[in-house]
């Protein structure tokens, strides 16, 4: 004859009233993590950033690559709107020399604001080239600027909303203008002095610089 053993049957018991209690917090949990992520999906992407009446994109595909806004901002010359200038790396940074010096994929985009031909911007950029850089410099990279100052001016006329495409990769320069291909500058030499017309000790403009570095962009 076998006796029921009083301890085991407790036990038994026990486990018998936690199970319901416990399957109804485990789907209490489930449900919580399961309208947490549905809350994640649903969550709208982050606004992109204004400047200018421009919408500037959060991201920007390169070749493949995924690369995100560092800062944009607006251009200004005397009272006029130049362009609005938006600055793409594979992580942001606030440090210039940092950017400067990278060898990694980086697209500064100008969106234009105004009617220019590409003679104009390329004798801007030329100005910008001899603020920051010794003259010693500019010699070194003589072949190099001659090079860019020739496919930049075969660019054509330019009207407000036009794109101007800077790529910065291992060194290399390249342009493209209103979506075509103007050329490229193989030379990390410069490819940092011309990084330095936005972000050099003389920059075009200093609240520009600090926009694209993310220190303080410009929206509205």
């Amino acid at each position: 004859m076998t006796y029921p053993n009083p301890s085991l049957e407790t036990a038994r018991q026990v486990r018998a009233r936690m199970r319901p209690a416990r399957a109804g917090l485990l789907h209490g949990t489930f449900a919580a993590l399961t309208l947490a992520a549905a809350g994640l999906c649903a969550a709208p992407p982050a606004l992109a950033l204004t400047v200018a009446n421009v919408d500037v994109p959060e991201q920007q595909s390169v070749a493949g690559q995924s690369l995100v806004l560092n800062g944009a901002g607006l251009r200004q010359r005397f009272v006029f709107h130049v362009y609005v200038a938006a600055l793409y790396r594979t992580q942001p940074s606030r440090d210039a020399a940092t950017i400067v010096s990278s060898p990694e994929p980086q697209l500064l985009r100008l969106t234009l604001l105004r009617d220019i031909n590409s003679k104009a911007l390329t004798d801007a950029l030329n100005d910008g080239l001899k603020a920051n850089c010794t003259d010693a410099e500019l010699r070194d990279m003589a072949d190099s600027i001659a090079h860019f100052e020739a496919f930049m001016k075969t660019g054509g006329e330019g009207a407000s909303g036009d794109l101007v495409d800077v790529l910065f990769n291992q060194g290399t320069v390249s342009v493209s203008f209103k979506g075509k291909a103007l050329g490229e500058v193989k030379d990390p030499r410069f490819a940092a002095a011309l990084l330095k017309v936005w972000l050099g000790a003389h920059p075009a403009q200093e609240s520009l610089k600090s926009a694209l570095l993310g220190q303080a962009s410009q929206s509205n």
